[in-house]
């Protein structure tokens, strides 16, 4: 089966946990531990692969390789932040070809305008519907395989309101999205009224420090989500960790304290999936 046609399998099923992950080797973590699926955050590629905020710099090419290494690292599904779609109508079409190459499962597209800004942001302004719709459509027609997933992300609470938000949301359905995307709902009874509103399946960002609440799986689940990401949560406590080795190592000159806050070469050789005794890795 493939990784397209197990994403909507998994969804069909019920609910989906999808750690945010920044580069592969963190991706094969996540596979490891047990998830079914995995997010690329664009934020988490900005931020820790560019050192850039996440304010749409980065190319599609450069977000297809990065993306694609991770795609191309697990067997599970991955899907990845597209933001804008990289342009217009027929930037989105490439997009979504250049996507399906490198092996991802699925994608969103926003309806923001460029420069986009982080979805929790102040200051986000949004396109014409009639836009996004056209946007929609090509992505639709660009995909090779239908089981490629198109999901519309709309961050039109923040702009125009819930029930604009809920509106655009079925705008982008008839246009032929897959699922909807709601960015910074405010309120859990935001997201269960949304789940309310649109029957169809839904992706939810619990993003830390932002506008929205503090959700479980399990709530977001019973509320009827089906895709729940946590986009920079391993990231963030990743950076926390190696600021206090960084400080640790400057004042003491040694790492010999935090060895056993390591992972171990055997471990990552593990992760890996390499034996350096073996004659080729390829033929692992």
């Amino acid at each position: 089966m493939s990784k397209n046609k197990r994403l909507r399998e998994l969804i069909a099923k019920g609910a989906v946990i999808m750690p945010g992950v920044p580069n592969a080797a963190m991706a094969r973590q996540a596979e490891r531990a047990g998830f079914d699926a995995v997010y690329v955050s664009g934020a988490g590629m900005a931020n820790a692969t560019a050192g850039v905020p996440d304010i749409g710099l980065l190319t599609l090419s450069e977000v297809a390789q990065l993306a694609g290494y991770i795609a191309k690292a697990i067997d599970v599904p991955a899907i990845v932040d597209a933001d804008t779609g990289f342009g217009g109508a027929e930037n989105v079409a490439r997009t979504i070809r250049e996507l399906e190459d490198a092996g991802l499962a699925g994608c969103h597209i926003e309806d923001q305008e460029f420069p986009k800004r982080c979805g929790h942001l102040a200051g986000k302004s949004i396109v014409d519907f009639e836009e996004m719709v056209g946007k929609i459509k090509a992505a639709v027609a660009a995909r090779r395989d239908p089981d490629f997933m198109i999901i519309a992300r709309t961050d039109a609470r923040a702009v125009e309101g819930f029930d604009r938000a809920v509106e655009r949301a079925g705008e982008y359905l008839a246009a032929g999205a897959d699922a909807i995307f709601p960015e910074a709902l405010q309120t859990a009874e935001e997201f269960r009224d949304f789940a309310k509103e649109i029957d169809r399946p839904l992706l939810a960002n619990m993003t830390e420090f932002g506008k929205s609440p503090t959700l479980t799986f399990q709530q977001l689940a019973d509320f009827g989500y089906r895709m729940i990401i946590f986009p920079q949560s391993a990231f963030r406590v990743s950076m926390k960790a190696s600021e206090g080795f960084l400080a640790a190592l400057k004042k003491a000159g040694t790492q010999s304290d935090w060895l056993d806050k390591m992972q171990t070469r055997q471990e990552l050789y593990d992760l890996l999936d390499y034996d350096p005794d073996a004659e080729s890795w390829l033929k692992r």
